[in-house]
């Protein structure tokens, strides 16, 4: 999974355009399509802050032009620091990537005039543990547990939280390794609230967003499953199913497109959730589900799936979602389903038509309650502009920014890219995956790599190592696969226990991790106690 989202209409990070004179002249590339359009349909709050004054020229042959705040620049609230000369990080994004890297660069040991000022900033208030959000279907956790605020989790540190969202950036570290000697500043970022802030070193970990916009009608009718507001509507989606159709013989019905590790799971956990109530579909383009995952998880996956009375629809991709009012209103009524027309008039149910991936299979159309999307993802970091000028920020085709192996922004130095913003391959040139296990372990990297950046110490290459693979598969099944042991399989209730414990390990902060563990561990207690008795119930009822 990827981590905090934003929407992509409302949060770009852009920078801005400025021209310098003397030679040194460069347009900068605007990050977001439609911004120009904007900009030429006349004067605005946003275009006028997109103005900047061009520095005075240097002689030739001498130091370039210093980064001036324009203005129009002058006029915006400008964030204080608290201490002038001390080195100022701005971190966007407060995922794994962008918490775990504040929290790092807090526990280092450093010089005191060298320890950095840190700024956290994010859309949401929450940290969001996202690998338990399908826990959070089955009641097995509680919000606070896997989603605290970050009020909470940085109480006791130095590093301060904003929230807002991210608009506009303007790097200024292109002119060399660390900028002009004299001026520190590695560039600003403006805040949809019109706060300006000037960083010396600027973490950009903005996460991923579900890709909903490949298919007409998913971005419509389909609900994405990678925030916790996510998790909440499904969630609720499913309650208002549940008491519409509760004591009827109808079924909920529910199709999950996508059968990589999001869709198994949540196929997984919903079914056992609806149980006799419902019927869970999964639709993959692929001819098995989870097909890069280590062969015992996709077995132990297919085992439960098979249990619950999962359908796999494997070798089909959506080709489109519609309501069911819009089907019968083009005057296509005879959308089939196992045979039997629709019997009836329901704006809640929806039509999925499926076209075959692979020879030897045939079309055929869905009815769905409730849809959910599992497939594909964008970063935050949308495609830059056409321009006959080099890009400031070297995007990759799916839109990350282009790092070297010690997550540094190729050209922008004093800009470190992590998590779903970055595009980094290993040893073997395979790019990697956007999880939370790579976040986890760049974050360590990067807020090593600010800490000798700052203290003028080589910087250490990034070097993924896989610690193995894990999956939910219900309130009790789950499935790991761990590296150090090829072949070895933990799943159902031991590979449960074993899942749960390693993610509380991984819990942000020691007084988070004690609190939640005395949480999960009298939830336990309850459980036991309740097992215990409905055994002893059975039996005293069976003599």
């Amino acid at each position: 999974m990827a981590f905090v989202a934003y929407s992509a209409s409302t949060t770009a990070l852009l920078p801005f355009n400025r021209i310098f004179s003397g030679g040194m002249g460069k347009k900068w590339n605007r990050l977001s399509p439609g911004y120009s359009a904007r900009l030429r349909a006349g004067p605005s709050a946003l275009s006028r802050t997109s103005s900047f004054s061009s520095a005075a020229a240097g002689k030739a042959g001498g130091a370039p032009p210093l980064p001036q705040l324009s203005e129009a620049e002058k006029t915006l609230p400008i964030y204080t620091w608290p201490h002038k000369k001390k080195p100022r990080v701005c971190i966007l994004g407060g995922g794994f990537g962008g918490l775990y890297t504040a929290l790092r660069l807090e526990s280092l040991l450093w010089p005191e005039d060298k320890k950095p000022q840190v700024l956290l900033v994010d859309q949401s208030e929450r940290f969001v543990f996202k690998p338990m959000l399908y826990e959070l279907l089955t009641g097995e956790v509680d919000e606070w547990e896997i989603a605290p605020r970050f009020s909470e989790l940085l109480a006791n540190t130095g590093v301060e939280f904003l929230q807002d969202r991210v608009k506009l950036l303007h790097p200024f570290d292109h002119w060399g390794m660390n900028g002009h000697k004299q001026s520190s500043c590695g560039g600003t970022v403006l805040l949809e609230s019109g706060l300006l802030i000037e960083y010396d070193w600027l973490v950009l970990a903005l996460g991923a967003e579900a890709k909903l916009d490949v298919v007409p009608g998913a971005l419509e009718f389909a609900l994405p499953f990678s925030t916790l507001e996510d998790a909440c509507r499904v969630d609720e989606k499913l309650k208002t199913l549940e008491r519409t159709k509760f004591g009827k013989d109808s079924f909920i019905r529910v199709a999950v497109v996508g059968c990589g590790y999001s869709g198994v799971e949540l196929a997984a956990t919903i079914s056992e959730r609806l149980q006799d109530r419902g019927i869970v579909q999964a639709i993959n383009v692929e001819s098995t589900i989870c097909p890069t995952a280590p062969t015992g998880n996709r077995e132990a996956a297919l085992k439960v799936l098979s249990s619950r009375k999962v359908q796999l629809l494997l070798g089909y991709f959506v080709r489109c979602i519609q309501r069911v009012s819009d089907v019968e209103a083009s005057g296509d009524a005879t959308v089939i389903r196992e045979g039997k027309d629709i019997a009836k008039h329901n704006s809640e149910k929806y039509v999925l038509e499926l076209q075959p991936a692979e020879k030897g299979l045939e079309s055929q159309n869905l009815e769905a309650d409730l849809v959910l999307w599992t497939v594909g993802s964008k970063p935050l970091l949308p495609a830059l502009e056409p321009c006959d000028k080099p890009h400031e920020l070297p995007l990759n085709a799916r839109g990350q920014a282009e790092t070297d192996e010690t997550l540094r922004v190729k050209g922008h130095p004093r800009i470190f890219a992590l998590g779903d913003s970055a595009s980094l391959r290993d040893s073997t040139g395979k790019l990697l995956p956007a999880t939370a296990q790579v976040a986890f372990q760049q974050a360590d990297f990067a807020g090593w790599n600010l800490w000798a950046a700052i203290n003028h110490r080589p910087l250490l290459p990034f070097r993924f190592q896989n610690l193995g693979e894990m999956m939910t598969l219900g309130r009790n099944d789950a499935a790991i696969s761990p590296s150090f042991a090829d072949g070895l399989t933990l799943e159902g209730p031991i590979g449960h226990a074993a899942r749960k414990l390693a993610y509380l390990i991984r819990l942000p902060t020691e007084e988070h991790r004690f609190k939640v563990g005395l949480s999960w561990f009298a939830k336990s207690a309850v459980d036991s106690v309740a097992l215990l008795q409905s055994t002893l119930t059975k039996v005293l009822s069976g003599t």
